[in-house]
């Protein structure tokens, strides 16, 4: 199996060398152009072109990758039930889910079964295509989940992600209200030396930790928050809100309040499609039992 890209620069394109374009305009990591080169599977107007060459508005780009070029280029997740799969986005490189609350965001075992990516493996079966993880979300955190289509796009995405340029909005309810209508976390997070599963503000092999918030409502003792994530350590946003004395309601691990429901969930994303960066929103709704919660607790 290969993956072939093939592109038409647009009239917006400044001149530039064809190795430039590969590397600062598409991202694409110097051992995949390395390969492209030196097997001249990199095609300008159908023929191959040295990199330093340059390429301008109009030129037609193609690009041939094929499975040697990837540590990992058929990750094999075992098919499982396309039943749960709710898509909110996809086009020939990428797929946004709306991942379950209670399903494991990928298997830890080869023959494991039973989670989101599974169900996934088995959407894209007769399509002939994997799944390849970008992004994660705890076990019982709900909403928009970011997979790859093709091992291509997969060292691409990674550095949007790294950079900050993918854009994630979290909704939550949390005990207590607030003071003040937004603000920022700043506080490294690391192992929480007592209890293996939980993380802790200032805990063994700390690393650094921000996360934004603003509250959007406000009701008895609770408040739903908008939060965003400028970086993505385990338990990250939980941690943080508990460090405040505002934990998650329902979260088992770091609140008391024995709720049967973590309320944390992946709500927006702010994608930047390779290639193109085209930008674009995605959107997961505020699941039902965020809804009846705020009910019950008027």
């Amino acid at each position: 199996m290969t993956w072939q890209f093939n592109f038409i620069l647009p009239t917006e394109f400044v001149t530039q060398s064809l190795r430039s374009l590969l590397i600062n305009e598409w991202l694409l990591p110097k051992h995949l152009i390395f390969s492209l080169k030196q097997d001249k599977r990199v095609l300008v107007n159908g023929g191959y072109l040295p990199v330093n060459f340059e390429v301008k508005a109009g030129d037609q780009i193609q690009l041939t990758f094929e499975p040697s070029d990837f540590a990992h280029a058929n990750p094999q997740t075992t098919p499982d039930s396309a039943a749960t799969v709710e898509v909110l986005f996809e086009n020939d490189d990428l797929l946004v889910v709306n991942k379950t609350r209670g399903s494991k965001t990928h298997p830890n075992q080869p023959e494991e079964t039973g989670t989101t990516l599974n169900h996934v493996a088995a959407y894209l079966q007769p399509k002939g295509e994997q799944p390849y993880i970008l992004n994660r979300l705890d076990q019982e955190t709900s909403g928009a989940l970011l997979i790859a289509k093709n091992p291509v796009v997969v060292p691409i995405m990674t550095e949007l992600i790294k950079t900050k340029r993918i854009k994630r909005t979290y909704l939550t309810w949390v005990h207590g209200h607030f003071d003040q209508a937004e603000g920022i976390i700043d506080a490294p997070i690391g192992r929480d030396p007592e209890d293996k599963r939980k993380r802790l503000v200032n805990g063994l092999n700390p690393q650094n930790a921000v996360t934004h918030y603003r509250v959007l409502r406000q009701v008895n003792d609770a408040s739903l928050l908008e939060v965003q994530l400028e970086t993505g350590r385990t338990h990250q946003i939980r941690v943080h809100l508990s460090s405040l004395n505002h934990p998650i309601v329902g979260d088992p691990l770091y609140a008391t309040d024995g709720k049967q429901r973590l309320l944390l969930h992946s709500w927006k994303m702010g994608l930047l499609l390779p290639f193109t960066f085209e930008p674009i929103e995605i959107e997961a709704n505020e699941p039902d039992d965020f809804k009846l919660f705020e009910r019950q607790t008027k």
